[in-house]
């Protein structure tokens, strides 16, 4: 079965009594592999909700996000709150595959209003950890010479000076693959300068642009920051 016929499937066989159902993913945006899977949201009243279950049906793994009429509202507080709005983007984008009563087609557009809103903005006090942690591991990265440890190194540092880019512009942001996607929606160059710096350090052991990189994205809320900087500090 091709992806929409599996999840109309799936959904009918294992949640006949759910109100709404939305299938999401990479499949459905075009940018799906051959190892992708498809996500389902559904809303039920069924006991035991919310959960969430992987399993394979039709061909296709599947992980299915099963929540009742006021557990996805917790879901999309807690996610929008931590900049990476995964179950509201889900329905915001996925296709519909059930609304009996209209349910799907509300939280729809519920998830809609939250995106187009945007994120909160970095506080100081964020603003302060993320500086000296950028710093902190930019230096780690700067003096490590084994590559081993500079290619981990490397990762958490395009991973977080990514990240703070994102949320200065107020914008989401995400992890592992959903990192270099999200930076190209945002800004191309931007995605391609994190590409090229990757790129120079795993083949050529070069570190000069992805530090270039960090410290562009450190510029933009205050620069590096260690001296002076201090937690859970409390006046004598």
């Amino acid at each position: 079965m091709d992806a929409i016929d599996a999840a109309q499937v799936f959904v009918n066989q294992r949640f006949p009594e759910c109100s709404a159902a939305f299938l999401a993913g990479s499949v459905i945006r075009g940018e799906g592999t051959s190892t992708s899977d498809l996500d389902i949201v559904i809303i039920t009243a069924r006991e035991g909700t919310p959960y969430r279950e992987s399993l394979r049906e039709f061909g296709w793994p599947i992980e299915v996000f099963v929540n009742n009429s006021t557990s996805y509202k917790g879901f999309f507080s807690v996610e929008v709150k931590e900049r990476r709005p995964r179950l509201p983007t889900m329905c915001a984008e996925g296709i519909i595959l059930k609304d009996s009563d209209g349910t799907a087609q509300s939280i729809k557009e519920e998830a809609r209003m939250l995106l187009e809103q945007g994120p909160e903005p970095l506080s100081s006090e964020e603003i302060i950890e993320l500086r000296y942690r950028i710093t902190d591991c930019l230096d780690d990265f700067l003096g490590s010479e084994k590559f081993a440890e500079s290619f981990f190194i490397a990762s958490n540092l395009a991973m977080i000076a990514s990240n703070l880019m994102l949320m200065y512009y107020r914008k989401w942001i995400g992890s592992g693959k959903w990192i270099p996607r999200t930076l190209q929606r945002f800004d191309p160059d931007i995605a391609q300068q994190l590409q090229i710096a990757l790129e120079s350090f795993c083949r050529n052991g070069v570190k000069e642009n992805l530090v270039r990189f960090t410290e562009k994205a450190l510029d933009l809320v205050g620069g590096r920051l260690f001296e002076g900087y201090s937690l859970g500090k409390r006046d004598a």
